[in-house]
């Protein structure tokens, strides 16, 4: 019984310390991670670290890009942008956190999330055309992820449109970086 104790005891404090470099590494990420969010741009750069996200792209010719999730998520609206004939490639990591992305129904999406969470897609079955716009979706889910979807849940909606209006009103220029002499 003693054993018993000791090793769950173990068990709880790697847990714990885990957890600890887990929230270490997420404040570090925070600060160097870029974010790039232009809904115009055809490549993106989202994050949500410990804070929501909301992006809403209406790219002409969107490649793809980014999106880090860690301790925080969001939606991620594409159904406005227009995919580059060559596709498009999105690079995914959520650390406890996730979202949503959503996308218009016509897409074909194609995953290669791993860890212990993933990525699932909730549209219907259906056929799809070889050659409907491809969205390729890869990356890394530890203990969180996304789901795949065409309709957004009305709070996600809700959050979105507020989001939005909020950075049109209070879009201030990104502050000049500063280097310690």
């Amino acid at each position: 019984m003693k054993f018993i104790g000791r090793v769950l005891m173990l068990f709880w404090r790697a847990m714990m310390l885990t957890t600890m470099l887990g929230v270490i590494a997420a404040l570090v990420a925070k600060k160097q991670l870029p974010s790039s969010e232009d809904p115009d741009a055809d490549e993106v750069r989202v994050k949500a670290v410990f804070e929501p996200m909301s992006f809403k792209s209406t790219a002409k010719h969107f490649r793809g890009g980014s999106i880090d999730c860690w301790y925080g998520g969001g939606a991620v609206d594409l159904r406005e942008a227009t995919l580059d004939p060559a596709g498009a490639h999105l690079q995914v990591r959520a650390i406890f956190g996730g979202g949503q992305i959503v996308v218009p129904e016509s897409w074909r999406v194609t995953s290669k999330v791993v860890g212990i969470g993933g990525l699932g897609d909730g549209r219907a079955p259906i056929g799809r055309p070889d050659d409907a716009p491809h969205l390729t979706i890869e990356g890394i889910a530890l203990f969180g992820g996304f789901g795949v979807m065409s309709e957004m849940p009305e709070a996600a909606a809700r959050g979105l449109e507020q989001a939005m209006a909020r950075r049109g009103r209070h879009h201030e220029p990104a502050p000049e970086p500063t280097v310690a002499v």
